[in-house]
């Protein structure tokens, strides 16, 4: 099970704003200037995932590292619009069999990458099944 996740970034207030307004994210903690840990951090809540951000430098490159949070179909246009908003970058998706669902890829201010999946992996290997036989 996992207990947390977290980001290196290079603005906290900036990363306060993708989390706040991409994902519906609840601020529960700012270290402000203290630094219980390696660095000044805050912790956010989405749903019960706890996310981690501390400050530090960027991401150097872009990569197709990436953690994906599910989504429903109806609510894809809704997440496209709020990336969007942010001026994010969208990144192309990659092939796609039938089945298969919906994806938003896109890099928050830091070069981590995003993914906002409609589907299950119940559905993705179903679809993947069908092609195979």
């Amino acid at each position: 099970m996992i207990s947390h996740v977290t980001f290196i970034v290079q603005d906290l207030e900036k990363a306060t704003l993708f989390f706040e307004t991409i994902f519906d994210a609840k601020e529960v903690y700012s270290s402000g200037v203290d630094t219980f840990s390696i660095a000044q951090e805050k912790f956010f809540l989405i749903d019960d995932l706890w996310i981690a951000v501390m400050q530090g430098e960027s991401l150097p490159t872009k990569t197709y590292n990436h953690i994906a949070f599910k989504i429903t179909e109806s609510d894809y246009e809704t997440y496209l619009d709020k990336i969007n908003s942010l001026g994010l970058e969208i990144r192309a998706g990659r092939p796609r069999i039938a089945g298969e669902a919906s994806s938003i890829y896109f890099y928050d201010f830091d070069n981590h990458l995003f993914e906002l999946h409609t589907g299950t992996l119940a559905e993705r290997l179903k679809s993947y099944q069908s092609v195979s036989e």
